[in-house]
């Protein structure tokens, strides 16, 4: 039995190192990321970085009519929410500050336009932005490099 008790604490220690929590926290970054990312994207003319297609205005007009912003500001502020955070969850710089950004998203998503889709798919989201606003971008990210001190 203490075998198995000193293989399951060996075990522990490797899962705890910064570098498998970086692993995991990179992919959760990735993870989120992603989801916004491909949103954004459907909201622009192929082909383009940040040209905002008509139907995406008609798109919130109808659709998303629930929101409590007139579309006018909705649809940009939502491309560009959708392309700028993502990218910095990416690169894990202002990871925090990026994952608040999309769970606010998210819950506005969640409230004024899909409240049916909290299970499975808006609770997912809100977890991985949970976990990386409380644990940070991890150790491969540019939030790492950038609190690492400076030497003289």
């Amino acid at each position: 039995m203490k075998s198995v008790v000193a293989i399951y604490g060996r075990g522990i220690a490797l899962l705890n190192s910064p570098v498998v929590e970086g692993v995991a926290l990179l992919l959760v970054r990735v993870a989120l990321a992603g989801v916004f990312w491909r949103s954004g994207r459907t909201k622009v003319v192929e082909g383009s970085w940040l040209e905002i297609n008509d139907f995406t205005y008609d798109l919130f007009r109808d659709e998303f009519s629930g929101l409590p912003l007139d579309p006018a500001l909705a649809v940009p502020l939502t491309t560009w929410a959708e392309h700028v955070f993502p990218v910095l969850l990416l690169i894990g710089l202002a990871t925090r500050l990026s994952a608040a950004a999309l769970l606010v998203m998210t819950l506005v998503i969640q409230i004024f336009v899909f409240p049916d889709a909290w299970w499975p798919v808006h609770s997912l989201w809100a977890a991985m932005a949970a976990i990386l606003i409380v644990r940070g971008g991890g150790l491969f990210s540019l939030d790492a490099i950038l609190a690492r001190p400076q030497r003289a």
